[in-house]
C-alpha cells in the first residue's frame, strides 16, 4: 500500500511556542514504537540531564539544529469487499449511517496502546489516515453490503433516500498493538439495525477482531487495519443475510 504524503510546516512566532512545540515532539519520538533505538527506560531516565543543554539548543538555534523530521504520512482505510453476492437481494432499502466514536477514535490520527500502559490511549503525530475513522468504516460497510447485494439498495445519509432499514452504531475500539506478542491491530464495532418506519430494533450486535501485523514498518500497519476493516466488514454482511425475508433465488450464472 502506497501512502499519501504531505507536510506541515511550522511557523513559530515566539521562542516559548517554539520550544513548547519541538519538545512535544521530541518526547513524543521516545514514546513512538516505530522510532525506538533504545529501552523506554533509557531513554526516558536520562532525560532530565539533557533538558538544559536540550533548552539552549532550542533557544539559540531553534529546532533547525535538530534531526530532518519525517513527513506526515496518511493511509487510506478502503480495502476490498470480502463477501460475494448469494441469492437475490432482500427487496428493501438500508440506510448505513455515519459511525459515532469517542475521544481520539472520532479523528485521523491513528490511535496505539502499549502493554506496559495499558489504560494509557496515544497517538501517532506523523502517522494518520486520509478520512475520519468513524467515516471510513461506515463507506467500508456500505460499499460491503452493496457489493454481496444483501440488499437492493444500499445508501448513505447524503443520498437523502426513504429506507426500509437503518443501521448505525459507534467504534468501540480501533487500535494498534506494537507490544503485543505479536503485534496486531484490533477492532470492536456495536451496531443497531433498526426498522425505519416506527424506529423499533431488529438486530444488536458487537463485532469483535483482531489481525497480526506482518511487519515493523508503518505500511505493514496500515495493511492490517485494511484487512480488519474488511473483516468487520464481513461479518456484518454475513449477519444482514439471515434477516427474514422473501426466498432467495440462486443467482444466474
Amino acid at each position: 500500500m502506497v501512502p499519501l504524503r504531505g507536510d506541515h510546516p511550522h511557523h513559530a512566532s515566539t521562542i516559548s511556542s517554539r520550544l513548547s512545540t519541538c519538545s512535544s515532539r521530541s518526547l513524543k519520538r521516545l514514546t513512538s514504537p516505530f522510532q525506538r533505538s533504545t529501552s523506554a527506560k533509557t531513554g526516558i531516565g536520562r532525560l532530565p540531564y539533557l533538558l538544559p543543554a536540550l533548552v539552549f539548543a532550542l533557544v539559540t538555534g531553534g529546532c533547525g539544529s535538530s534531526a530532518p523530521m519525517r513527513p506526515d504520512l496518511f493511509y487510506s482505510l478502503d480495502p476490498e469487499p470480502l463477501e460475494s453476492p448469494v441469492g437475490s437481494p432482500l427487496p428493501a432499502t438500508l440506510l448505513v449511517s455515519d459511525l459515532a466514536a469517542r475521544g481520539f477514535l472520532g479523528g485521523r490520527q491513528i490511535v496505539f496502546r502499549t502493554e506496559t500502559e495499558p489504560l494509557q490511549v496515544q497517538r501517532y503525530d506523523d502517522l494518520l489516515w486520509a478520512d475520519p475513522v468513524p467515516r471510513a468504516l461506515s463507506r467500508n460497510l456500505v460499499r460491503a453490503v452493496r457489493h454481496a447485494q444483501v440488499f437492493e439498495f444500499a445508501l448513505i445519509p447524503a443520498d437523502r433516500a426513504r429506507a426500509d432499514y437503518l443501521l448505525g452504531g459507534e467504534v468501540e475500539r480501533f487500535e494498534h498493538l506494537p507490544t503485543a506478542t505479536p503485534p496486531r491491530v484490533v477492532g470492536t464495532l456495536n451496531l443497531a439495525l433498526v426498522r425505519a418506519d416506527d424506529r423499533r430494533s431488529v438486530r444488536d450486535r458487537r463485532y469483535s477482531r483482531d489481525v497480526e501485523v506482518q511487519g515493523d514498518t508503518p505500511d505493514a500497519m496500515a495493511e492490517a487495519f485494511n484487512r480488519l476493516a474488511a473483516l468487520l466488514a464481513a461479518d456484518v454482511v454475513r449477519d444482514l443475510r439471515t434477516l427474514p425475508g422473501p426466498s432467495r433465488s440462486p443467482v444466474a450464472p
